[in-house]
């Protein structure tokens, strides 16, 4: 896109005191995703407000700068997919696999999310400030996510590396054919999935948590009331007496 075309079509965004605002009740959602991915070309506009989201899929996608973006309502699925750099709040709920394959950056969500957030996600921090439905950070490799409220069944199934925290319950089969990443969990825990144990608390997952809080901004969690969970590694080779669990 020549300089031209880039500033005609950012132009067509209203802007007050250097904030884009993209109102999609009156533009599509190709609009705005092209607005955002025009900035990785020219910086010209650094913080974003999306209004009238109504759900909308696949809003914000692909983002590859470090761009604050502000999704004022309800999102629907893959809000925030593929993210790389960018601050995206969704100030609402979200449908299925927000901040899914996020590389880095912060996605935050002020509601509850559905199934699969932060699926696949390489880095990053994805916080959900309400709960979160089944399979939250099926495997995830390398993301951390922080949900406030619970989490629904096979969270953090396959999960490889990266951190999931939970400051309320957990569903069935939590950690399910688990890896290498680190699970804890505040409340009660349905049950595990095959080859998820209940591991030692040592200092150096205090400390990790403590880190996720402040990085998270949650000040109301004490590490110390987690339990950790990971992997028991008896999957990693096959077995013929665990042939039922692979």
């Amino acid at each position: 896109m020549s300089t031209n075309n880039l500033a005609e079509q950012t132009a067509a965004f209203e802007t007050i005191n250097g904030v884009g605002t993209v109102d999609l009740a009156v533009q599509t959602v190709r609009d705005l995703n092209q607005a955002l991915h025009d900035q990785h070309k020219e910086m010209t506009i650094e913080k974003w407000d999306v209004l009238n989201p109504k759900g909308h899929h696949n809003l914000a996608v692909g983002v590859n700068q470090k761009l604050k973006i502000d999704i004022h309502g309800p999102a629907g699925y893959y809000c925030a997919g593929m993210n790389q750099e960018a601050e995206i709040t969704i100030h609402g709920h979200t449908g299925q696999g927000v901040a899914e394959n996020m590389m880095s950056g912060l996605v935050r969500v002020k509601g509850n999310a559905s199934s699969a957030a932060g699926a696949t996600a390489h880095g990053g921090l994805l916080v959900i400030e309400g709960d979160a439905g089944s399979r939250c950070g099926i495997s995830m490799k390398g993301v951390d996510i922080l949900v406030k409220g619970s989490v629904g069944h096979m969270s953090c199934f396959m999960g490889q590396a990266g951190v999931l925290a939970v400051c309320g319950d957990a569903g069935e089969a939590l950690g399910d054919s688990l890896y290498e990443a680190h699970i804890y969990v505040k409340g009660s825990v349905k049950s595990l999935g095959a080859d998820c144990i209940e591991k030692e608390m040592r200092a150096e997952h205090i400390e990790e948590l403590t880190e996720l809080f402040e990085r998270a901004g949650v000040t109301d969690q004490d590490p110390r009331d987690f339990k950790r969970y990971g992997s028991a590694r008896q999957l990693y080779n096959f077995k013929v007496d665990n042939a039922g669990s692979y």
